[in-house]
Formats: structure tokens, sequence, C-alpha cells
């Protein structure tokens, strides 16, 4: 998993708890909804990227938005999450949260860009500088009263959004020079979902695994191991025979509206068994067991040649289909109902179709927007941008052009993709593909934008120069 330096299910198993689940799951969405806020990576659960409220950025005055930079203690390689009317230190604000590469979380106000607090985990002196580092993105509870982050000492922290303190510490690796926590957060039904990668060099031994916690009280639920899958808890990598199969996709799991957990692991050993190399893998609420899975045909060439599967997280296209792209230049378009089950799925997807570049790596999360009765996909990677719509359960090509970026954002009806190679923030027509406007910024790796009443954020900088500053840009309409 060598990552470049550029920057359904058998319903009937399940109805009642799937009733319970969805119940949730749709008060969960309305209150977002309701409220504005850009909770997690993605914005949902499915990490769509595609909110459905207004934002107050048009075509007609994208081009008038004025630029403040946040000077940051750390260089955050990821995307800011939000919330608004917040009370921090006994007043109502609108705060974004950025958790930086060594594991600092801070919050800034986004009216003032001021900084409101700023929590440093307790072994930050041994972390800052070194290789050791995390790209993940935070996650806010749906009671809007804490944030849960990642430190790459190995660490979960629950976070108080009224002044930073920590709640509870959680372990979830035990090796965290070794194994990585790189992906986006999640928390859905009272559990946190965690998930573990390598770092840059594939650097044995490690395994990815996905991890539960309880919201509460950190307790860790339930481990799977994308390796060593019988295994099932926390165990020192070493004692594993085989090594790799991250779990590195920038949104880490995703979520459906039952509950069940999405992921796509990279290079490593497959058997169908055990070993989950290269495959994409469905687990039940709980991460306590596989309910489904898929692996391309050529499993044994991907592995061979470095070329993960899950480069990506799974996009969620609605009803029984699932896109995912990887390091080949591919994206499979899947059938989550062909993949049920425990028993090795390989092969069978529906169709594939090139990602933007198509020979270039794909480490960025596609955006799924649902506009009318229509579905559309874009995607970028560090030489293209495109989008597809599904027409009758098919992805067809609908535009794409040469420029670069990084995981695309659909807010307002306006396209968002980050040129992390400097060349600035474009928004888009996301129908025609039309450019509206180029938001000057630096440069950048992963980094992504979140886009909210009428601000623009996106964090600056590359998590491998290891830097201890940085920059959060702040894009806002002009005040009349």
């Amino acid at each position: 998993m060598t990552k470049p330096s550029y920057g359904c299910v058998n319903i009937s198993r399940y109805l009642l708890p799937l009733f319970f689940l969805f119940a949730i799951g749709t008060l969960g969405a309305n209150a977002q909804r309701a409220t504005g806020d850009w909770p997690q990576f993605g914005w949902d659960l499915a990490s769509s990227s595609a909110p459905t409220y207004a934002t107050g950025i048009t075509a007609a005055n994208a081009g008038t938005l004025t630029r403040r930079q946040v000077t940051l203690d750390g260089t955050v390689d990821s995307s800011a999450i939000y919330l608004r009317g917040v009370t921090v230190k006994g007043s109502k604000h609108d705060v974004f949260f950025v958790t930086t590469t060594y594991g600092k979380t801070i919050a800034v106000d986004a009216a003032q860009g001021t900084i409101l607090w700023e929590y440093t985990p307790p072994k930050y002196d041994a972390l800052h500088g070194t290789a050791q580092i995390t790209n993940s993105s935070p996650v806010a509870d749906p009671d809007r009263e804490y944030i849960y982050t990642a430190v790459p000492d190995g660490t979960i922290q629950k976070l108080a959004i009224s002044d930073g303190h920590a709640i509870w510490t959680t372990t979830i690796t035990l090796m965290p020079l070794r194994e990585k926590i790189g992906s986006a957060l999640k928390v859905f039904h009272g559990r946190v979902i965690a998930a573990t990668g390598g770092y840059v060099g594939d650097r044995p031994p490690y395994q990815g695994h996905v991890v539960t916690l309880d919201a509460q009280s950190g307790q860790l639920l339930h481990v799977w191991n994308s390796l060593c899958s019988d295994r099932t808890a926390l165990f020192m990598p070493s004692t594993c025979p085989q090594s790799d199969s991250a779990i590195w996709g920038r949104a880490g799991a995703v979520i459906d509206a039952t509950g069940n957990i999405f992921v796509a692991t990279g290079n490593g050993d497959y058997d169908g068994k055990t070993s989950w190399g290269d495959a994409v893998i469905e687990l039940n609420p709980d991460a306590s067991k596989i309910i489904g899975n898929y692996t391309p045909a050529n499993n044994a060439e991907l592995n061979r040649r470095d070329l993960d599967v899950g480069s990506t997280s799974p996009a969620m296209l609605g009803g029984d289909l699932i896109a995912q792209g990887g390091k080949d230049g591919v994206i499979w378009l899947i059938s989550i109902k062909a993949m049920a089950g425990s028993a090795s799925h390989m092969g069978g997807e529906l169709q594939t179709v090139p990602t933007p570049s198509a020979a270039r790596q794909f480490p960025t999360a596609p955006a799924v927007w649902h506009h009318g009765a229509d579905t559309w996909l874009f995607a970028a990677d560090f030489g293209a941008t495109a989008a597809w719509s599904l027409k009758d359960g098919k992805l067809s090509a609908m535009w794409k052009n040469s420029n670069g970026g990084t995981s695309p954002v659909v807010a307002g009806g306006l396209l968002y993709v980050y040129d992390s190679g400097g060349g600035g923030l474009r928004i888009y027509d996301p129908v025609k593909g039309t450019q509206l406007a180029d938001l000057e910024c630096g440069g950048g790796h992963w980094n992504s934008p979140i886009v909210v009443d009428g601000k623009i954020a996106l964090p600056e900088g590359n998590a491998n120069t290891h830097a201890t500053t940085g920059v959060l840009d702040i894009w806002s309409l002009q005040k009349k």
C-alpha cells in the first residue's frame, strides 16, 4: 500500500432491528439537515459529500468569496467538520473542528477565525516531527456535546465541545508504530467506528482492522481483523502470519441506513476465509462478523503489483449498488445482494469504468449526489476530474477534465474540487462540468473542503513534511 507522496443483505434476518436502526438513522439525518451541521467526513454516514441543505454560495456569488487564513499549531492533512451554534466556554459559536497530523484537535470560530480551544494529547512531545502521523478527520456525536478524534499513538479520544477536555481515551492498536489511524471516524447508534491501516512503504508487520467502541464509556466492543479474521480481539501484528491488508480510504468505514458497515482493504493475502486483502467487506453493525464480501477476479495480480482495491472507501450509490475505485485505475460497480454472505465472492461485478485519469492512483473519496430523480458520481485523482450519471443500473460518463483534485464535494448545487498540487480550489457546475471560479490557496495532499453557511473551510499542507504548523483557509461571502 505505497501511498503517493503527492499530495444488501437478507433483510428478513434483521427485520425488527433494521426498522429500529433505520428510524434512528432517519432522525439523525433530519436533525443534521435542520442544524446545517457537517458532523463527519463526507457530511453523512455514507460519506456522500453531498449535503442536502442550501449553503448560500451560488454560481452568481462564488467569485466574490474572500479568504481568511487561520494559523494552526499543526498540519491538517484531512478535512474539517462543522457544528452550528454549539456552546463553547459559555457562549454560542459556529465552530470548525480539525485534527492535526500529530493529534492536536483545534476548535476554530467560523465567523472570526479565532482559536476557541486546543487539545494536545499527552504523548504529543514524543510524536511531533516524527513519521508517526494521522490523516483522520474527527466526528461529532449526535448530541452535539462531544467529538471523537484520533491520535497517532494508536488511541481514540472523546473530547468535550465546551472546552476540549478529554472524557476518555481508548487504544485501538497494540503497535501504533506500524498500524496507522489514517481514515475518518464515524459514530452511529452509540458506537464509534474506526479503522487502521499501515504507513507509507507497507512496513510489516501490521493488519488492517475495524473496531467499534462504546461512545459513552469508550469500552472496546468488537474487533474485525482483515487478516487472521478468525481472531476477534486486538493482537500484536507479529503474531499473525500475514501482514498488510490496510483499511486506509479517506472515508474509512461507510455505513448504510441499517447500520451495516462497509470497508475496503488494500493489498494483502486473500483466501476468502480468514485473509481478506484487496476486498470490499460488509460487516454487521457491531463489526463482529462478515455478512458480505467482494474481490476482483485478478486479486492475486492486484496484490502482487500493490494496486490496492481499498485505496478509497466504498461509495454508496443507493439501493443495491456500490462503486469501488482502486489503484489500478478501475472503478467497479458492485451489487450488494450479489456479495451477500460470508463465503468468498470473487468477480461478478456489474460494470467497470476507468478512474478519472485511468492509470493514475486513486486515493480520494468520490461524491454521490442525488439530484432530483438522478444519481451522480463525481471523482477526482491527481490527473483529472470526472462525472458519471447512474442510468439503468450502469454508470454513464457525463464529462471529464484534466484538472486533478482530492475528494470532491457537491454542496448547494455546486461542485468543489481542491487541486492539492497548487491549482487552487475549483468550483464547477456539476451537471455541465463548466468551471465557475478558482479560489487561490496553497498546496496540500489529501485535504478536502467542506461548505456550510456561506463559508468554505479547507486545510492546507502535507502530513509527509512532518510540519508542526499549518493553515486553515476559510472563504466567506462578503457582508452587504
